[in-house]
């Protein structure tokens, strides 16, 4: 109830807590230690009986400064990363709306789709990202204000450990503001209910997030990945503040070093650590090769669902928001492999005809989108979407479906002993397949929390924010190399040269952007970044065209925020 009626809960520390502590001690496979949290979290009945343990049933508010507390708590405080990257939540804030990607048949929250009257505040995910960004926040904050009083670890490992934190605070306040706008900067612990809330400007929450990176990166581990896989190092303290300079830089408060200082520090990532894009753009999505030479700082996911997020219970669940209609198919019903298809989001026009217009050269059309399904039910049937023939018929392994990209004419089409779905065929069922996120390692067809990792910063990227800062800066030469880097990967075998361009401007960066980390989660603060959310939305994504507007730079603020601030500290953004 206290959570209910206030806006900062002391309970949220506790429960981020007691989610590490069921996380961590469920991995040891400890019987005991797992009753013991299970008690913790209870606190009523005793386990006492099955597991002859006797029952602590609470923690003191002093143990965050004990060891073991200090590590659950600084561990607990990476866990909101999972309430935004490779969810729902978060690809919707990040993808939905936008020039590459339209709405498809099914899914909730369509307003993120339509900016139409569906999108209020008091839309549920804008509240969950809220809250579970906040108390992440505020487990951050416990944690910096109470490390000196923690004893039992070396002033190094203390060091570095806070120095995570910062990394952590600036990334989540990162997201918020990116999203909201002027926000509620909290820099110390909220020990108690509370109901006073102020909106800081974008403009000190920007310098806070800077002022964080600017004292983590020192004390980070100085390495390609963290010896304790999963926790920020200084490469990824630097690439986020890259992409922080390279935001601010577009803003009514932007620095003059900004760009200056995100060409920089891209240029620190890509020479310094050993850092190396993959050969094939394939292979960076393989899922028995996470951890590669490409990733500079990943979201942890596995398939043990506990570990996945005691609170939440999630995992990677970006497999099922790409897939288009393939299980009601003839020859065809829902599999591991195919993926459980929610047909949330489907490609624009843009995307397919202009972006990955070059599929002689560039490879990525290709390794992207999924074109060919094989039977996995045999037998005779008519066909559905594709009037070239009345029936088809499949052994097991056959070809069923067919999409090869361009409108073959009603004789080619004819002529195939399966399914074409041409362009002028595509639905809001039908349509490219995302295949990044395939998730063929879970237990059935039903699973929905998948155990891939989520690439939060990934090499390609850091060399596309260089291109861009390179363009702004009027430096040609560096731009036109740090492009080429990323190009000349994805180019077909002996197209190197075909794929190499001599200047670089805007528009080649936007395209460029798009073709590589297509449903990446970076589009919509991509479009807000550069100021033309609004004008590529009416241009491209007929979907939203008629409704999106200025407002839509920003989400609105959840409702609950706004009711439970005293004093009018709070007010809802412009337009909602």
């Amino acid at each position: 109830s206290t959570q209910a009626k206030t806006l900062f809960p002391y309970t949220t520390l506790f429960r981020s807590l007691i989610s590490e502590i069921m996380k961590s001690l469920y991995i040891k496979n400890s019987l005991k230690t797992l009753g013991l949290a299970s008690a913790i979290m209870l606190g009523t009945a005793s386990c006492s009986d099955l597991l002859k343990e006797t029952v602590v049933s609470s923690i003191s508010n002093d143990y965050i400064a004990t060891t073991p507390g200090f590590i659950a708590a600084t561990n607990a405080a990476y866990t909101p990363l999972r309430s935004f990257y490779a969810t729902e939540r978060g690809l919707t804030m990040s993808e939905y709306g936008t020039d590459i990607y339209s709405a498809g048949a099914d899914g909730s929250y369509k307003g993120f789709h339509f900016y139409d009257s569906q999108l209020t505040s008091s839309v549920v995910i804008l509240a969950e990202l809220w809250d579970e960004t906040y108390k992440g926040i505020n487990t951050i904050n416990a944690v910096i204000d109470r490390a000196p009083s923690v004893t039992g670890m070396s002033d190094a490992v203390k060091a570095q450990r806070v120095a995570e934190m910062k990394y952590l605070r600036a990334h989540y306040y990162f997201i918020l503001v990116q999203q909201f706008g002027p926000l509620d900067l909290r820099l110390k612990e909220t020990t108690g209910p509370t109901k006073t809330a102020t909106r800081a400007t974008e403009q000190a929450v920007y310098k806070q997030i800077e002022a964080d990176l600017l004292a983590a990166i020192p004390a980070l581990e100085n390495k390609k990945a963290s010896s304790d896989f999963g926790r920020a190092t200084k490469a990824a303290a630097e690439n986020l503040l890259a992409k922080v300079y390279l935001t601010r830089a577009s803003s009514k408060f932007a620095e003059a070093t900004d760009y200056a200082n995100a060409a920089t520090l891209c240029n620190n990532v890509i020479n310094n650590y050993g850092f190396k894009l993959l050969p094939d753009f394939d292979q960076v999505f393989d899922q028995a090769n996470q951890v590669n030479d490409e990733v500079i700082f990943s979201v942890q996911y596995t398939n043990d669902p506990l570990t996945n997020g005691f609170i939440d219970n999630q995992g990677n669940k970006l497999h099922l928001y790409f897939g288009m209609q393939y299980d009601v198919q003839p020859g065809m019903q829902r599999d591991v492999v195919n993926g459980r298809p929610f047909k949330r989001l489907k490609p624009t026009p843009y995307l397919l005809n202009t972006v990955f217009a070059d599929r002689v050269n560039d490879t990525r059309y290709k390794k992207t989108f999924k074109d060919t399904w094989l039977s996995n039910k045999p037998g005779t049937y008519n066909t559905t979407f594709d009037g070239s023939k009345a029936t088809v018929t499949y052994k097991a392994g056959d070809t069923t479906i067919y999409i090869p990209g361009y409108e073959m004419t009603l004789a080619e089409r004819a002529a195939k002993k399966y399914q074409v779905l041409v362009p002028s065929l595509y639905n809001y069922a039908l349509f490219p397949t995302l295949k990044k996120f395939f998730d063929p390692l879970r237990p059935d067809m039903t699973y929905e929390n998948g155990s891939r990792d989520y690439f939060v910063h990934r090499l390609a990227d850091t060399y596309l924010m260089l291109a861009e800062a390179s363009v702004k800066l009027g430096k040609q030469a560096e731009a036109v190399t740090a492009i080429n880097a990323v190009r000349v990967r994805a180019a077909a075998a002996g197209k190197a040269e075909n794929m190499k361009v001599t200047s670089v401007d805007m528009n080649l960066i936007m395209e460029e952007r798009a073709r590589e980390l297509a449903g990446e989660q970076t589009r919509w603060m991509d479009l807000k970044r550069w100021g033309n959310l609004v004008e590529r939305v009416k241009l491209y994504n007929s979907d939203a065209a008629a409704n999106v507007a200025d407002k839509h730079y920003v989400r609105p603020i959840p409702q609950k925020q706004v009711d439970l601030s005293e004093n009018g500290g709070f007010p809802q953004n412009s337009g909602y």
